[in-house]
């Protein structure tokens, strides 16, 4: 086959399956580890940052509200998180209604009211309003504010709530009222937002002869340890690297860690796909029961595949404790067979969007065009030319309701 046929598939591919951009999620590296931080509880009345809430310092100016039939609602996404309680006194569900950001920082928080308190719970009094119970700016309209308590309602901790809300990554939080912490983040199309990349730079990987290296010092051609099956279940095998979807040293990003009870910690970004079972981690690997998430849908509970101690075989891991902080670099290798095992776990080489084997299966012409010799283009920093065309193609043409929301945005970078 001609290398201009090649080339025409490969666009025409694009054309049909244009969602599957970057490479991953966020989440923090594998360095050294920091310190404890001392948390000091918010005095009644502030809020931090310490300027107006709707200021660029802070969660930014007002878009307008959100009606459930405008355009704009399918900015909203429900969140289901067993481990929040969703007070819901209208019985519409309109407090679970909320933007992807939103949802990001309410469910780490959610963790660290867990940690804080045993037994506790985060407790949602006021999500997104559609009844008009706010001033005519709230940014309760648009889904981009809560008001929390505990489960237990005790207002001795909504000081340390309040400064927990702040460490979970919220623009804007104040101690409002004796009876609820109020929060707030910046639009989903707002530049603070947007994210890019996959994983950190400090992240590691297996090459062939066993040894570890840094993602970012892998180079293509060079052969990592993956699995054999695009649903992660297959063996494992040493899968060559044909491109790198993104590629940046210099920046930072926020990401995910996801930690296992084997050991096993895994940093990555927002919008980056893992495989993932619910169910008993006790049981073997089973072809056809892993699905693939975004890394903000992980919640603890749920098993990853890991292959720490695993032989030619990954074993199922429960993920036991997420944490969202900041690392830095973004590296995004793509294989042949589309997985990688990074820090342990095995992982999808593909984000964006919320189907592995659609992703996949809209790479193959990159990896047809490499098999035949064909320029794929191992660039030196930056994303991939094939990423940006199927990214800049999916944006116009096809249901955004399959992409991760911080994709979709008009600069990931």
């Amino acid at each position: 086959m001609r290398l201009p046929v090649v080339f025409g598939l490969l666009v025409g591919c694009a054309l049909i399956f244009a969602p599957v951009n970057e490479g991953c999620g966020p989440g923090r590296g594998y360095g050294k580890r920091r310190p404890p931080k001392k948390l000091t509880p918010l005095n009644y009345k502030q809020f931090s940052p310490n300027v107006a809430e709707k200021t660029l310092g802070a969660s930014g100016r007002h878009e307008g509200k959100i009606s459930r039939n405008s355009e704009r609602f399918k900015e909203l996404t429900p969140n289901y998180n067993p481990d929040i309680i969703f007070k819901d006194e209208e019985n519409t569900g309109a407090d679970r209604l909320m933007t992807q950001r939103c949802k990001d920082k309410l469910n780490s928080l959610a963790i660290s009211v867990r940690n804080m308190w045993p037994g506790l719970k985060l407790r949602v009094t006021e999500g997104w309003d559609e009844d008009g119970h706010h001033f005519e700016d709230s940014l309760h309209y648009e889904g981009r504010a809560i008001d929390i308590t505990t489960s237990d309602r005790d207002r001795n901790k909504y000081g340390m709530l309040a400064r927990l809300a702040v460490e979970a990554g919220f623009d804007w939080v104040y101690y409002e009222s004796k009876a609820h912490v109020h929060c707030s983040v910046k639009s989903e199309h707002s530049v603070a937002t947007k994210t890019g990349g996959c994983f950190p730079a400090s992240a590691l990987v297996t090459v062939e002869d066993g040894s570890m290296k840094t993602i970012e010092s892998i180079l293509p051609g060079e052969k990592v340890l993956a699995s054999s099956k695009s649903d992660g279940s297959g063996p494992l095998i040493y899968s060559e690297v044909i491109a790198f979807l993104d590629r940046d040293s210099s920046v930072q990003k926020q990401f995910y860690t996801i930690e296992t009870d084997s050991g096993a910690k895994l940093t990555l970004t927002a919008a980056h796909l893992l495989f993932v079972f619910q169910g008993n981690c006790s049981r073997p690997v089973v072809s056809g029961e892993l699905q693939s998430v975004f890394a903000s849908d992980v919640l603890p509970g749920q098993c990853v595949v890991s292959t720490q101690g695993a032989g030619h075989q990954g074993h199922l891991s429960r993920v036991n404790k997420i944490k969202i902080q900041e690392d830095k670099g973004v590296f995004a290798p793509l294989t042949r067979h589309g997985t990688v095992v990074v820090n342990g776990i095995v992982s999808s080489c593909y984000a964006a969007v919320d189907q592995h084997w659609l992703a996949h299966w809209a790479f193959g012409p990159l990896r047809v065009l490499h098999s035949l010799g064909g320029p794929v283009g191992h660039q030196a920093m930056g994303i991939h030319w094939y990423s940006s065309l199927l990214h800049w193609v999916g944006t116009h043409v096809l249901d955004p309701t399959h992409f991760h929301p911080w994709s979709m945005m008009d600069n990931d970078r």
